[in-house]
């Protein structure tokens, strides 16, 4: 990738980060970048295509740098806790911030949904055999929509964000009850083989019930 190209990647990020989604233009790009505003239609055609290369380059370059972290894990309450310290650097590096303008963006610019969607499926496509090898085995494997839940658990971390900018105290509540949810996992594997059995029972039940 050319010098030019890689300064209107960063460019695009540090503009949205400063001015948000709704004031992001070809014009506070360039100055990000330093360069002239024309280059951004020379080198990606369109202001939309150029944040949508700079949200899926950055969110992929974010992905791999904590997919070794992720794949070590070997809890739930582990992964909480890369969770947590993921949340609290992205946070400072501002890339949560980042995909959240994006995602505000793609609410009034379908231009803007699919590559969003595609970059937050990075996220997704790591977590998701990651939460599988951790409930292999247990009793909440039989019910539990594993895709769903890696999307739910890429979506709180956004919305963490969010949340974290206006209360604080709120979003390490919320974090912390998410703590309290895999404790409580881990005790349900820790029972023994009959009321491992009972416990399956019941969740087959109830899902037969639903």
């Amino acid at each position: 990738m050319s010098d030019t190209k890689q300064r209107l990647l960063d460019g695009a990020i540090a503009a949205i980060r400063q001015h948000g989604i709704a004031g992001i233009s070809a014009r506070t790009i360039a100055a990000a970048a330093g360069v002239n505003q024309a280059l951004v239609f020379y080198h990606y055609g369109s202001v939309d295509d150029l944040l949508t290369a700079a949200c899926r380059a950055s969110t992929a370059e974010r992905v791999a740098h904590w997919s070794a972290r992720l794949t070590g894990v070997g809890s739930l309450r582990e992964l909480l806790e890369v969770g947590r310290a993921l949340h609290e650097q992205e946070r400072e590096l501002g890339n949560v911030s980042f995909l959240a303008q994006m995602l505000a963006g793609a609410q009034t610019d379908e231009r803007l949904a699919a590559p969003t969607a595609g970059a937050l499926q990075l996220w997704v496509d790591e977590i998701e055999p990651v939460l599988r090898r951790l409930l292999a085995g247990s009793p909440f494997a039989e019910i539990a929509d594993v895709p769903g839940l890696a999307r739910a658990v890429s979506a709180a971390f956004i919305g963490l964000e969010l949340y974290d900018g206006v209360d604080r105290a709120a979003a390490d509540r919320a974090m912390a009850a998410l703590d309290q949810l895999a404790v409580l996992i881990e005790i349900v594997d820790d029972l023994g083989p009959l009321a491992r059995r009972a416990l399956q029972a019941k969740v087959n039940r109830a899902v037969r019930r639903d």
